[in-house]
């Protein structure tokens, strides 16, 4: 009995060290996602002469070393570079985003692939950012950045924004709530954010909406999701798009009057959007000559240049009748995005509507 009693405490104590020694060797970390960072170029790959000077050229810095830059990013994911293009987003047209909107939707195709970070200039972003918004197929995350000083400054904000970036792409709550916007350590949704200083470092806002998160360090707390169809849901396609229609955005002021309407049409636009004055009106002779370029095709939004506020149909002007479209939360550069992609399916103002209403 003792020897029997003997053995059975032996196995115990053997299995209590085995377990032991076990929870003491080290676990295996789990393996790091696959981030793909594109770069566009912007002030993020500007420079300039002096690190103390408001002036320099943007796209000076190319996608490696800007990933070399950044080395403490290299602990948050597995990184590679692509470079897209290198110009300042002031010079961001179609064939850039045609290029970019494929390379991401293959990128995301890839399983290796967690999520894809784009760097690129504040000017544009938000129109970039709306676009993909729009046309990206895919729940995994894409998150864009930007910086408003240059690589070379003394107080550059590019490097912390980039491992901001690179952290919200790397989280998988960072999925499903569309193309993202990380800069200064907020979280924008694609739709919500515009920029507010030509100067300030904290330029974007997402006045209307509200942010979607923050991020500090590297460490990101999501709020909510963003408002409006996206990515994954929505319904636009690129898939045999080689160009975008014409779509050209007028301001509206005192005393305007037709002529620039009429001279966009005689350009070749196919769609206006009027930045109008308060809840998106113009003069009595500008809406004459909107009206005229509805009749023969044109298709027309009524947007504002007011920096906050909804475009309601059939409120300042009646919408029924004289067959314009109105914004709803759509700025007029936003809108100009959404009017290109919808013209591309079709040219029923019901239709379109409907697409300001969801989007």
């Amino acid at each position: 009995m003792l020897n029997r009693t003997f053995i059975v405490v032996l196995i115990a104590c053997m299995s209590l060290a085995g377990a032991t020694a076990a929870a003491a060797a080290p676990q295996a970390k789990p393996a790091l996602p696959t981030i793909v960072v594109l770069a566009t170029g912007g002030t993020i790959a500007g420079a300039a002469a002096t690190d103390v000077q408001a002036g320099y050229t943007s796209g000076q810095v190319g996608v490696d070393q800007l990933l070399a830059a950044v080395p403490q990013a290299k602990k948050l994911a597995n990184m590679r570079g692509e470079q897209i293009s290198n110009i300042g987003s002031q010079d961001m047209n179609d064939e850039v985003w045609l290029k970019l909107a494929k390379r991401v939707n293959e990128l995301v195709a890839m399983p290796d692939v967690a999520g894809v970070v784009i760097t690129h200039g504040t000017d544009t972003i938000e129109e970039t950012a709306y676009f993909l918004n729009l046309v990206v197929k895919s729940k995994k995350p894409v998150v864009l950045t930007a910086s408003m000083r240059p690589s070379t400054a003394l107080s550059a904000d590019g490097p912390l924004n980039f491992f901001n970036a690179v952290a919200v792409a790397a989280n998988r709550e960072a999925a499903g709530r569309g193309v993202l916007v990380v800069i200064n350590d907020w979280i924008h949704g694609a739709a919500s954010l515009t920029k507010t200083s030509t100067t300030a470092v904290q330029t974007f806002m997402s006045p209307l909406r509200g942010l979607i998160g923050t991020v500090a360090y590297g460490v990101a707390e999501f709020y909510r999701g963003p408002v409006g169809t996206h990515t994954f849901e929505s319904e636009f396609s690129l898939d045999g798009v080689t160009a975008l229609p014409r779509v050209d955005i007028i301001m509206a002021y005192e005393n305007m009057d037709g002529a620039l309407i009429d001279a966009a049409a005689a350009a070749g636009a196919k769609g206006i959007v009027i930045a109008g004055v308060g809840n998106g009106n113009m003069t009595a002779p500008a809406v004459k000559a909107l009206a005229a370029q509805a009749t023969k095709g044109v298709v027309c939004v009524r947007s504002t240049r007011v920096a906050t506020g909804i475009v309601g149909r059939n409120v300042e002007l009646d919408d029924d009748a004289l067959a314009f479209v109105a914004s709803m939360g759509l700025n007029p550069q936003k809108s100009r995005v959404l009017l290109r992609l919808a013209l591309t399916k079709t040219k029923d103002l019901k239709e379109i509507q409907r697409y300001f209403i969801q989007y």
